[in-house]
């Protein structure tokens, strides 16, 4: 690795130190299905956010939820003075990428077959607070 190259992964290594985020790898479901979810999150305070999800009929909302109580108690342990009811936390951003991807095959008539494509996804939550009050 050159000098220029690892400085620069150093000032990301050191920026990343400040965020508080938290990822979920390879979850079966489409990104297509789990994006319709974030963005319904995206951007909001995060009690509404978990109400959101917790009330969402949708099978990603329950996997979106357990990650956003995830990031919420990475940033406890990150600031562990400040009460999170105090600290106004929001989904300053969520990612989601497409994953592993199973290929299957279905048998189809006259001796053809048609693949099938399982999809997954990976989910970066990043928190971020408007202001802490002490």
């Amino acid at each position: 690795m050159g000098k220029r190259k690892r400085e620069s992964a150093a000032a990301t290594k050191e920026a990343n130190k400040s965020l508080v985020f938290a990822k979920l790898n390879n979850c079966p479901t489409s990104p297509r299905k789990m994006r319709l979810v974030a963005d319904q999150v995206r951007g909001e305070d995060v009690a509404k956010a978990l109400a959101i999800l917790k009330f969402s009929s949708k099978e990603a909302s329950k996997k979106l939820e357990k990650l956003l109580i995830s990031a919420i108690s990475n940033w406890q342990a990150k600031n562990e003075e400040v009460d999170v009811e105090k600290a106004a936390l929001f989904v300053k951003e969520i990612k989601v990428d497409g994953g592993k991807m199973l290929k299957r095959l279905r048998p189809a008539p006259q001796g053809r077959a048609h693949r099938i494509r399982k999809r997954s996804n990976h989910v970066t939550l990043v928190l971020g607070a408007n202001n802490i009050v002490n």
